[in-house]
């Protein structure tokens, strides 16, 4: 079985949920991607990193690092490093806290020390709906000197974020869009 039929039924065995749900961007929706169960899966976790790697390579300029905000991106970050290094393609993870540390460094982001300054950075998450959080991590990257040249997502729930994305010049790439992991319609 290929990587990505693998990980479209652990998705739907692991992370799929119906019912009614509040999201982040608050909407409210008749189904629920909970993508932790599947990233922080050793099977689920490996193939999100080696389907996210590859959507990573195939950018046209060289990526220098993974990154997202914590916590729903780290797992990914990891995996889509961990990868890259097996590639014999290494690229630096970093993450991005949801608030400055309250001591030390007082660091947005942590392990920028292993980021080359002003390089283009890919940013990882498991689910994209409206963009909003996504918007708030290129913020916060690029006011630290990086360049986002990438994002690159699990799953699309294909309810604006492309879109929001798309119009600051921001490409969204998704292993999956909602479409290809449950159909086009409502799932009752």
């Amino acid at each position: 079985m290929d990587e990505r039929q693998r990980l479209k039924e652990l998705l739907l065995e692991k992370s799929y949920r119906q019912g009614t749900f509040t999201l982040t961007s608050g909407k409210t929706s008749d189904f629920y991607v909970d993508g932790k169960q599947t990233t922080l899966d050793a099977e689920g976790g490996y193939l999100c990193g080696r389907l996210l790697f590859q959507l990573i390579r195939q950018h046209p300029e060289p990526i220098m690092g993974v990154g997202g905000m914590t916590l729903g991106a780290d797992p990914l970050v990891t995996a889509v490093s961990v990868v890259s290094y097996l590639e014999q393609s290494p690229l630096p993870a970093f993450i991005v806290r949801k608030e400055a540390k309250g001591h030390g460094t007082g660091n947005f982001i942590e392990g920028k020390s292993n980021l080359v300054p002003g390089g283009l950075v890919a940013l990882v998450e498991d689910v994209v709906t409206t963009g909003g959080t996504l918007l708030k991590v290129i913020e916060r990257v690029e006011n630290e000197g990086f360049r986002v040249g990438l994002v690159a997502t699990i799953v699309d729930r294909q309810e604006g974020g492309a879109e929001v994305l798309a119009a600051k010049g921001y490409p969204l790439k998704a292993v999956f869009t909602r479409e290809q992991l449950i159909g086009k319609g409502k799932q009752t």
